[in-house]
């Protein structure tokens, strides 16, 4: 299914050779899964796997202006980092909306690195460009970087022998060092399953032999090939957004439970219009639910009230298989957000009973 006017990651014949399906998604020629999304799902869970995630982008701000930049266009406060710390982050747009959700990476004084969604990346440096008015050095260095995601509650004890670095990273933290015999690899605690782990960042001329290492390391734990299917259902079960589902231009980060990374304590694009929703309430809330009665939930189905009005969407959905039961995300009327709310999904002319639960779905 690989399509030939799409960007192809450095290392795309090496997943081809391992028997990767590979399928466009956001913008590339991707690998979706390789022995199934249930394996690989469980895997990772419970030992470990290895994603190649190159379709994400890398913006470097740097030098005098760089803080106030990023602090002026994201939503959470990146004047509280320190070097060696990562933050969760949105761009609000001015409409209400959300442009991307990201990372903020605090390499060293004066010297950031965004990490944003592959799909979003034209328009995400087409924003910055636009917000950098004072001539801040940015660079968009997303065509020379690839990125592996080894994730997994034995991804320390594989990638330890790889590096001088200490992998016994708090959450969220980050440093660069010799990776693999490799200079200036990034290596972050970092990922987006809720099975610990690190993210790996190395320039494309290094990626197959980084990735030969890690395949090679991964052989002393029975690491195993991960791709984009279960990447997406564990982080549903973790209760974390997936931008283009669950948020998007017109869902705001308060309506999207994601008040805890939009900080009032500095101005930012839009601030004032999300801090009266945060202060006012707003009329829909993303929420988590699960099935009651049997069927699943897919993205754009109507979440109906017991009579069969209309209260919501469907943003994700799927089977988990840490669960073995039915979940999905969806916004909700504000009255119905309340865990233990009896709501229904309406799937094929059947209105399927649910509850809304608190996230996230998997407690580990």
């Amino acid at each position: 299914m690989e399509v030939l006017d799409l960007k192809d990651i450095a290392l795309k014949q090496k997943h081809i050779d391992l028997g990767a399906k590979i399928v466009p998604f956001a913008g590339f020629n991707m690998p979706l899964q390789y022995t199934g999304l249930t394996d690989e799902h469980l895997n990772v869970r419970n030992n470990v796997g290895i994603f190649d995630v190159s379709h994400m982008g890398e913006f470097m701000v740097k030098g005098e202006g760089a803080l106030e930049l990023i602090n002026r266009i994201t939503s959470n406060d990146a004047s509280v980092l320190v070097p060696g710390k990562v933050q969760y982050s949105c761009f609000p747009n001015y409409d209400g909306g959300i442009v991307d959700d990201l990372l903020v990476y605090m390499l060293a004084e004066n010297e950031y690195m965004l990490v944003v969604n592959g799909a979003n990346l034209d328009k995400d440096w087409a924003w910055v460009e636009k917000h950098n008015t004072n001539n801040v050095d940015i660079k968009n260095v997303s065509d020379n970087i690839s990125l592996l995601a080894v994730q997994g509650p034995n991804a320390q004890k594989m990638l330890a022998p790889l590096t001088n670095m200490d992998l016994d990273m708090v959450y969220y933290t980050v440093q660069k060092g010799i990776f693999a015999g490799v200079n200036n690899v990034i290596v972050s605690s970092t990922g987006y399953t809720g099975a610990g782990g690190f993210e790996i960042y190395f320039d494309n001329a290094n990626a197959e032999k980084i990735f030969d290492a890690v395949l090679e390391a991964g052989k002393a734990v029975n690491a195993q090939m991960a791709g984009l299917a279960c990447r997406d259902t564990l982080r549903l079960e973790m209760g974390f957004c997936l931008y283009g589902n669950d948020i998007n231009d017109e869902t705001s980060p308060i309506e999207a439970g994601l008040g805890w990374i939009t900080k009032f304590t500095k101005d930012f694009v839009n601030a004032d219009f999300l801090k009266n929703q945060k202060e006012n309430g707003v009329s829909k809330k993303l929420v988590g639910f699960e099935l009651i009665d049997r069927g699943i939930p897919r993205h754009d189905y109507e979440i109906v009230d017991a009579d069969g009005n209309n209260i919501g969407i469907v943003t994700s959905g799927t089977m988990a298989p840490s669960l073995n039961k039915a979940i999905g995300m969806g916004y909700v009327k504000t009255e119905f957000a309340k865990a233990g709310s009896e709501i229904y999904i309406s799937i094929r002319n059947k209105n399927i009973k649910a509850q809304v639960v608190k996230m996230p779905f998997y407690k580990g």
